[in-house]
C-alpha cells in the first residue's frame, strides 16, 4: 500500500511519521512551508502543487484534479492529511474512498472546524482531545478511527493546550496508520 502525506505547516507530523517509519511513498505540499525541509531531512519525495489563489473564485475542483492526476502518478492507495491547508472537492473523496486519513484537535463531533482550541477554550471545557478520522467531504465529520482526551488545565492558553494536544496527535496518528497499513497487509 502506497502513502502519500498531504501537509502544509510545520511538519511535525511528517517528522513523527518518518522517525515511527512509515512507508511515504510522497509528501505533497499546497504551499512552500517547513514541511518541504522535513521531507528532505528523512530523503522523502516531495510535490508542490501550489496554489496561489486564496480569493472566493478559488477554483477548488481544478486544484483538486490537480492533487488527484498527482496521486494517480504515483499509484498512491492511502492519503494521510498532516495539517493540509486546502480542502479539496468530492471527486478526491469518490476517487480515494475511505482512503482519506485527517486529525483533527477535539474530541469530535466536538468543535469541528480550523479553530477548534480556540472554541475549546472559549466553551469552557474540562477535557478535550485528538481525533483521527477518515475525511469526507464534509470538513470533520467523517467516522472516527481513534480518539484520545486531554484535560484542559486551569491556565491553559490556546499554545500549551494546541501543544499538549500535538502530542497526542503525533502518536496517535502514527499508531492509526500502523494499524491500518498492517491490516492492509495481511488481507
Amino acid at each position: 500500500m502506497r502513502l502519500a502525506v498531504l501537509a502544509s505547516g510545520s511538519g511535525t507530523l511528517l517528522d513523527a511519521m518518518a522517525r515511527a517509519g512509515l512507508p511515504i511513498d510522497l509528501v505533497m505540499v499546497d504551499r512552500h512551508c517547513a514541511v518541504e525541509q522535513i521531507a528532505a531531512e528523512h530523503s522523502l519525495r516531495c510535490v508542490l502543487i501550489e496554489r496561489t489563489d486564496f480569493s472566493p473564485n478559488f477554483d477548488r475542483e481544478r486544484y483538486t484534479d490537480k492533487v488527484l492526476d498527482q496521486l494517480s502518478i504515483e499509484r498512491i492507495d492511502l492519503v494521510a492529511m498532516a495539517g493540509w491547508g486546502t480542502i479539496l472537492t468530492s471527486s478526491a473523496f469518490k476517487a480515494y474512498p475511505d482512503r482519506i486519513l485527517n486529525t483533527h484537535p477535539s474530541l469530535l463531533p466536538a468543535f469541528p472546524g480550523w479553530n477548534a482550541v480556540e472554541a475549546t477554550l472559549a466553551y469552557g471545557a474540562k477535557v478535550t482531545g485528538c481525533t483521527v478520522h477518515l475525511a469526507t467531504e464534509q470538513v470533520d465529520a467523517g467516522p472516527i478511527l481513534a480518539q484520545e482526551a486531554v484535560a484542559v488545565l486551569a491556565d491553559d492558553d490556546q499554545t500549551t493546550l494546541h501543544e499538549r494536544i500535538k502530542a497526542v496527535e503525533r502518536r496517535l496518528y502514527v499508531e492509526t496508520i500502523q494499524t491500518i497499513l498492517q491490516r492492509e497487509r495481511v488481507s
